[in-house]
């Protein structure tokens, strides 16, 4: 194979982004026999243009503030970071709770983790699909907030979406985020969405935020909560270090999941 042109490399790297979502430098290098410094001189010029993201050894497909994948988009990618922290959120649930659970493909494997052996536990989600995951769960009792249902996520938001939210006093609420940054916090990219995920957290004693290292560096146009204020936040391993430091000395609690392969 002849060494390829940059346009023809950048070409590559957007139709590998398009499938997978993500790119690693070590398999851009490896699929177009040039090094690692060619590739990542790649992604930085990639970047300067608005084409993609870079994060920790590859990138990510470039996000407006308002973008959002479907429920069957997401659940394709990054499946063991995602598996990885609904495992490790997962644990965290015990006997007796109120739970409340946003929709979501991290939350849904979060949902598909919790224990056999967990007795008497009351979950509230607006997921459809988490609703129909836990159907043979003996020891949860799932309960579905009602509204009107968004089919790409398949899940249910106002009007009518926080009647019952508003009503229950919960331990825990386990939420999805689109993005978190430094100084904007925890974001989301849809608004309807991000009502349901602000009402579980006000009617939840905690919060518990779940989110894969393809977040962290991007920024939805709907706040959710500010760094300071975020109490959990589960992610995995290749989550960027120097970040996670600075969030909890500002207070957050960090949690990172770790691959069965561990």
């Amino acid at each position: 194979m002849a060494t390829l042109s940059s346009m023809a490399r950048h070409e590559h790297i957007l139709s590998a982004l398009q499938k997978d979502g993500k790119v690693s430098v070590v398999d851009m290098s490896d699929q177009m026999r040039v090094s690692s410094v060619t590739i990542r001189k790649d992604l930085e010029l990639m970047e300067r243009r608005g084409f993609l993201r870079r994060i920790r050894g590859g990138a990510v497909e470039s996000r407006t503030a308002r973008f959002e994948m479907t429920m069957t988009e997401d659940s394709r990618s990054l499946i063991a970071e995602k598996e990885a922290i609904g495992r490790a959120a997962a644990a965290m649930v015990r006997d007796g709770q109120t739970v409340m659970v946003d929709a979501g493909s991290t939350n849904l494997s979060f949902a598909s983790a919790l224990s056999q052996s967990l007795q008497d536990v009351v979950l509230v989600t607006n997921s459809i699909a988490i609703a129909l995951a836990l159907e043979n769960h003996a020891g949860v009792s799932t309960f579905l907030t009602g509204g009107r249902v968004r089919r790409s996520q398949r899940s249910l938001v106002a009007p009518f979406g926080n009647l019952l939210i508003e009503r229950i006093n919960a331990d825990v609420a386990f939420l999805s985020c689109a993005g978190i940054d430094s100084e904007r916090g925890l974001t989301n990219s849809n608004w309807e969405e991000t009502e349901m995920k602000l009402a579980m957290a006000a009617s939840s004693a905690r919060a518990v935020y779940m989110a894969d290292h393809t977040k962290f560096g991007h920024v939805g146009s709907a706040l959710i909560v500010s760094i300071e204020e975020a109490g959990t936040l589960v992610t995995d391993a290749a989550a960027p270090a120097s970040l996670l430091r600075d969030f909890e000395a500002r207070g957050l609690e960090i949690v990172v999941a770790k691959s069965t392969s561990d």
